[in-house]
């Protein structure tokens, strides 16, 4: 048996790089996390107004370059997309509604384990049960539709928006006092590493993940369905490494209590990551393969991705975001909602005979 896999080398990596980037500046536990990226990217472009959660953050610029130069040296840039357009972009809504809620997408659950974080569990665990009822759904026919063959041009327009990104992050332009773009100066979104090693570190991961297939959520599907650990040695190899690298950097913290940026509402850490399992399942993988598959062109991802920006804007601007002080009020209800929307997704959906 190989223990060098590509999975094993990219969940290594992942595992290696995210605790360096918090070492050098990143929030805590949170080096490399795709949700919350996301949502700092979208307050940084003005689509929520918390002061302290916008910035650009080049990681998620570097992953898509490194995912589509790693595509483009395999001849795997092959743009697609057509699939249940408007399901995909209500899928990544309630995916990011669920991360938001636990404080971390499936990436960033496992970096809070590998920091000593306790109360990654019961949100790892309900990110196992959403991909159970994801495998219940498919083995009863579920299915989103085929995806057709686009043109490289089609592939290759939300490439355009993430350099776009690049340059107002680079340039820090701003479109006049209290206008995009916003740049935190104090919080989580003003806690940065350098943008270059930011940046470097993205376009690493995004080469090693493009060529692995890595996925958390396919990781537990496919040991669940088949036995077959390929892809989950490579999560097992990110929770290793990422323990040793923070216990060698000083920054593992073996607990339940004052973890950085979690809460322990256990019931809803396991509720908001079943949805997030679940909707993963159903739209073809976590965030950090949709971003993968933006750069090989996939325009179904893109969908996906944007819904989880319009699930970031109104997390925040509807006060649903939890936060280290607990869950709000109103967000068991979204979470719950989401939950009734994928029982309707998974249900009414099926592959033509």
């Amino acid at each position: 048996m190989k223990i060098f896999t590509w999975p094993v080398v990219a969940g290594a990596a992942l595992g290696i790089v995210a605790p360096l980037l918090t070492y050098s500046g990143n929030p805590g536990n949170m080096g490399f996390c795709a949700a919350c990226f996301i949502r700092d990217t979208t307050g940084a472009v003005g689509l929520h107004k918390v002061a302290t959660l916008q910035y650009i953050r080049p990681e998620l610029i570097g992953l898509v370059f490194g995912a589509l130069a790693s595509a483009f040296f395999t001849k795997e840039f092959r743009p697609r997309g057509g699939s249940a357009p408007v399901t995909r972009i209500a899928l990544g809504f309630f995916a990011m509604l669920g991360a938001l809620t636990f404080l971390g997408c499936p990436w960033r659950a496992f970096l809070r384990l590998g920091g000593g974080d306790l109360t990654s569990i019961a949100g790892i665990l309900g990110l196992i049960a959403g991909v159970v009822v994801g495998i219940f759904f498919f083995k009863r026919g579920f299915s989103l539709g085929k995806s057709a063959e686009q043109s490289t041009s089609s592939g290759l327009v939300a490439i355009f928006i993430v350099i776009g990104l690049f340059l107002l992050l680079l340039t820090k332009f701003s479109f006049g006092e209290n206008l995009a773009i916003f740049f935190s100066e104090k919080g989580p979104g003003s806690m940065r590493a350098d943008m270059w090693l930011s940046l470097g570190a993205g376009g690493v991961l995004g080469v090693l993940m493009q060529r692995s297939r890595f996925c958390s959520i396919g990781a537990f599907r496919n040991f669940i369905l088949s036995r077959d650990s390929h892809l989950l040695n490579g999560v097992i190899a990110l929770v290793i490494f990422a323990t040793v690298t923070n216990l060698a950097l000083g920054q593992f913290n073996f607990g339940v209590e004052q973890q950085p940026i979690a809460h322990n509402d256990y019931i809803w850490n396991f509720c908001s990551m079943a949805l997030c399992g679940l909707c993963f399942s159903l739209a073809g993988g976590c965030p950090g393969k949709q971003l993968v598959h933006l750069g090989e062109g996939n325009n179904d991802s893109a969908l996906f991705l944007l819904g989880m920006v319009l699930g970031a804007a109104t997390a925040h601007n509807f006060g649903l975001a939890a936060s280290p002080a607990g869950v709000p009020t109103f967000t068991p209800f979204a979470v719950i909602l989401g939950l009734l929307f994928c029982a309707y997704v998974g249900f009414s959906n099926k592959s033509a005979a």
